[in-house]
């Protein structure tokens, strides 16, 4: 079992020199407890599941992604603005370093979908969305188009409370990832990012139906989620794919073509 890294506020490495730059707005985070032995057979080789007091988590994670673009350039004009939802556990590498793993990225831009499976081997699907606001109250809609399963959907909404000024370590643990690990033919890699500080608030979950984490190969959520959280979102930095190591040592992993993310 690896030793993880601190759970910290801030990125613990900053990227100087991004490969992507993109916002994250108007984000929805929902979470729900789940044993440990449930998620790990779904984690790339190499990696564990991330645990707090001895449980792990399953998040569905709705935002609009903005501004997507390459190295220091401006953002794509309309394919790199678009809402996404995303079904994701939480992992620990070899070397320690805490991340994700999205185990789906559904998204309304077919380009994006098709360069993310191609270039990160990311669980990007193509669907039907949107993403609309009234006052303090924000609904996110998805249907899913392609590759399947054709029709798995979520529609939720929730209503923004106030700002945390300090949130607790649960939601810490649950909102500061600076990284994903991913699965390559070369092994497992992790692709880190930076960003400011969430600026977080506690949200009521209104309205929430979905089929999004079953069809994700998880048990469908059974009660009502452990945290419900909102945020305005952040502009993010995203570096190059560094290899997984049980010495610690971060090579460069060969890289594709990229898609956002």
């Amino acid at each position: 079992m690896p030793n993880p890294t601190p759970v910290t506020p801030d990125a613990p490495v900053p990227i100087p020199d991004p490969l992507l730059t993109q916002h994250w707005l108007d984000l929805c985070f929902i979470h729900w407890a789940v044993e440990p032995d449930v998620v790990a057979p779904l984690l790339p080789t190499g990696t564990v599941p991330d645990t707090y007091d001895g449980m792990t988590y399953v998040g569905l994670v709705a935002f609009r992604m903005d501004k997507v673009g390459w190295l220091r350039l401006p953002g794509v004009p309309y394919f790199g603005s678009f809402p996404e939802t995303n079904v994701r556990l939480y992992s620990v590498g070899a070397d320690g370093r805490r991340g994700v793993v999205f185990r789906s990225m559904d998204a309304s831009r077919l380009l994006p979908v098709v360069m993310g499976r191609v270039g990160f081997r990311l669980p990007y699907l193509w669907s039907r969305m949107s993403v609309r606001a009234d006052g303090d109250t924000v609904s996110y809609e998805s249907v899913r188009r392609w590759p399947g399963p054709r029709g798995a959907y979520s529609r939720i909404t929730v209503r923004a409370g106030e700002p945390i000024e300090e949130p607790t370590e649960l939601e810490h643990f649950l909102t500061a990832r600076w990284g994903m690990h991913n699965g390559f033919s070369s092994g497992a890699a992790y692709l880190p990012n930076d960003h400011p500080r969430w600026p977080l608030h506690r949200a009521e979950l209104i309205h929430c139906q979905e089929d999004l984490v079953a069809a994700a190969g998880l048990p469908a959520p059974v009660g009502d989620p452990v945290s419900v959280l909102y945020s305005p979102g952040v502009p993010v930095r995203l570096g190059r794919p560094l290899r997984s190591s049980m010495s610690r040592r971060t090579d460069p992993v060969a890289e594709p073509p990229v898609g956002p993310r």
